[in-house]
């Protein structure tokens, strides 16, 4: 209004405590269970996504606010209608009404939603496209709806890997994602993520570059 300047654009919510690679392998090894390094764990989480597993996903700096943004998030494959039932039945706990939302690559976002526009904090909802809505069940609420989060690569580009990864097996840029924990607050640290690995049935936890499966 005054003319000037806008001195801060929030372009990102990544602005909670992180931890080291060296941290994180104290933790699995405290932890006691095998695991294995990769240099591209998007590769490997993508391979187990597409083959229908539930993943635990943890990287870099914690989201700050009321969404999980792809740091601290369980993730699926939207194309499975019951993967739905099966989060609520082995780790979420919750309403079977509630939905879950998408996290999508922000350059498909005008693709599968209608009247749709960047939305990195995953507060907007939009109409999944009916031509796209047979292939993501998973993501769709009884009114066809998404929560949309918009994937920028460079904003996150962990997380848009990701996503393009299971884009490349299975020709779907998006994918099913809620926070990571059951009924205790989102998770921050390695141990609490692996605390929630332990005390759930998520199929495979990713730690930075650290890959942990059933």
């Amino acid at each position: 209004l005054l003319g000037h300047p806008r001195e801060y654009v929030m372009q990102h919510a990544y602005l909670g405590p992180e931890s080291s690679e060296v941290e994180m392998e104290q933790a699995l090894r405290s932890f006691g269970a095998s695991y294995q390094r990769y240099d591209d764990i998007a590769e490997q989480a993508a391979d187990l996504l597409a083959s229908g597993k539930i993943v635990g996903w943890f990287q870099d700096r914690m989201e700050f606010g009321p969404r999980a943004l792809g740091n601290r998030s369980i993730l699926a494959d939207p194309r499975q209608e019951e993967i739905k039932d099966t989060l609520n039945r082995r780790i979420k706990h919750r309403e079977s009404f509630r939905p879950f939302a998408p996290s999508v690559l922000e350059e498909y976002v005008d693709a599968y939603f209608e009247d749709a526009f960047a939305s990195p904090f995953m507060q907007m909802v939009f109409k999944v496209r009916p031509e796209q809505r047979p292939k993501i069940p998973a993501i769709r609420h009884v009114d066809q709806t998404g929560r949309v989060q918009s994937v920028s690569k460079s904003v996150n580009p962990k997380f848009w890997r990701l996503i393009d990864a299971f884009r490349q097996r299975t020709g779907i840029p998006l994918l099913l994602n809620t926070s990571f924990n059951e009924s205790e607050p989102i998770v921050c640290s390695p141990q609490d993520a692996l605390h929630c690995f332990a005390t759930t049935k998520i199929d495979a936890l990713v730690l930075g570059n650290f890959l942990l499966s059933r």
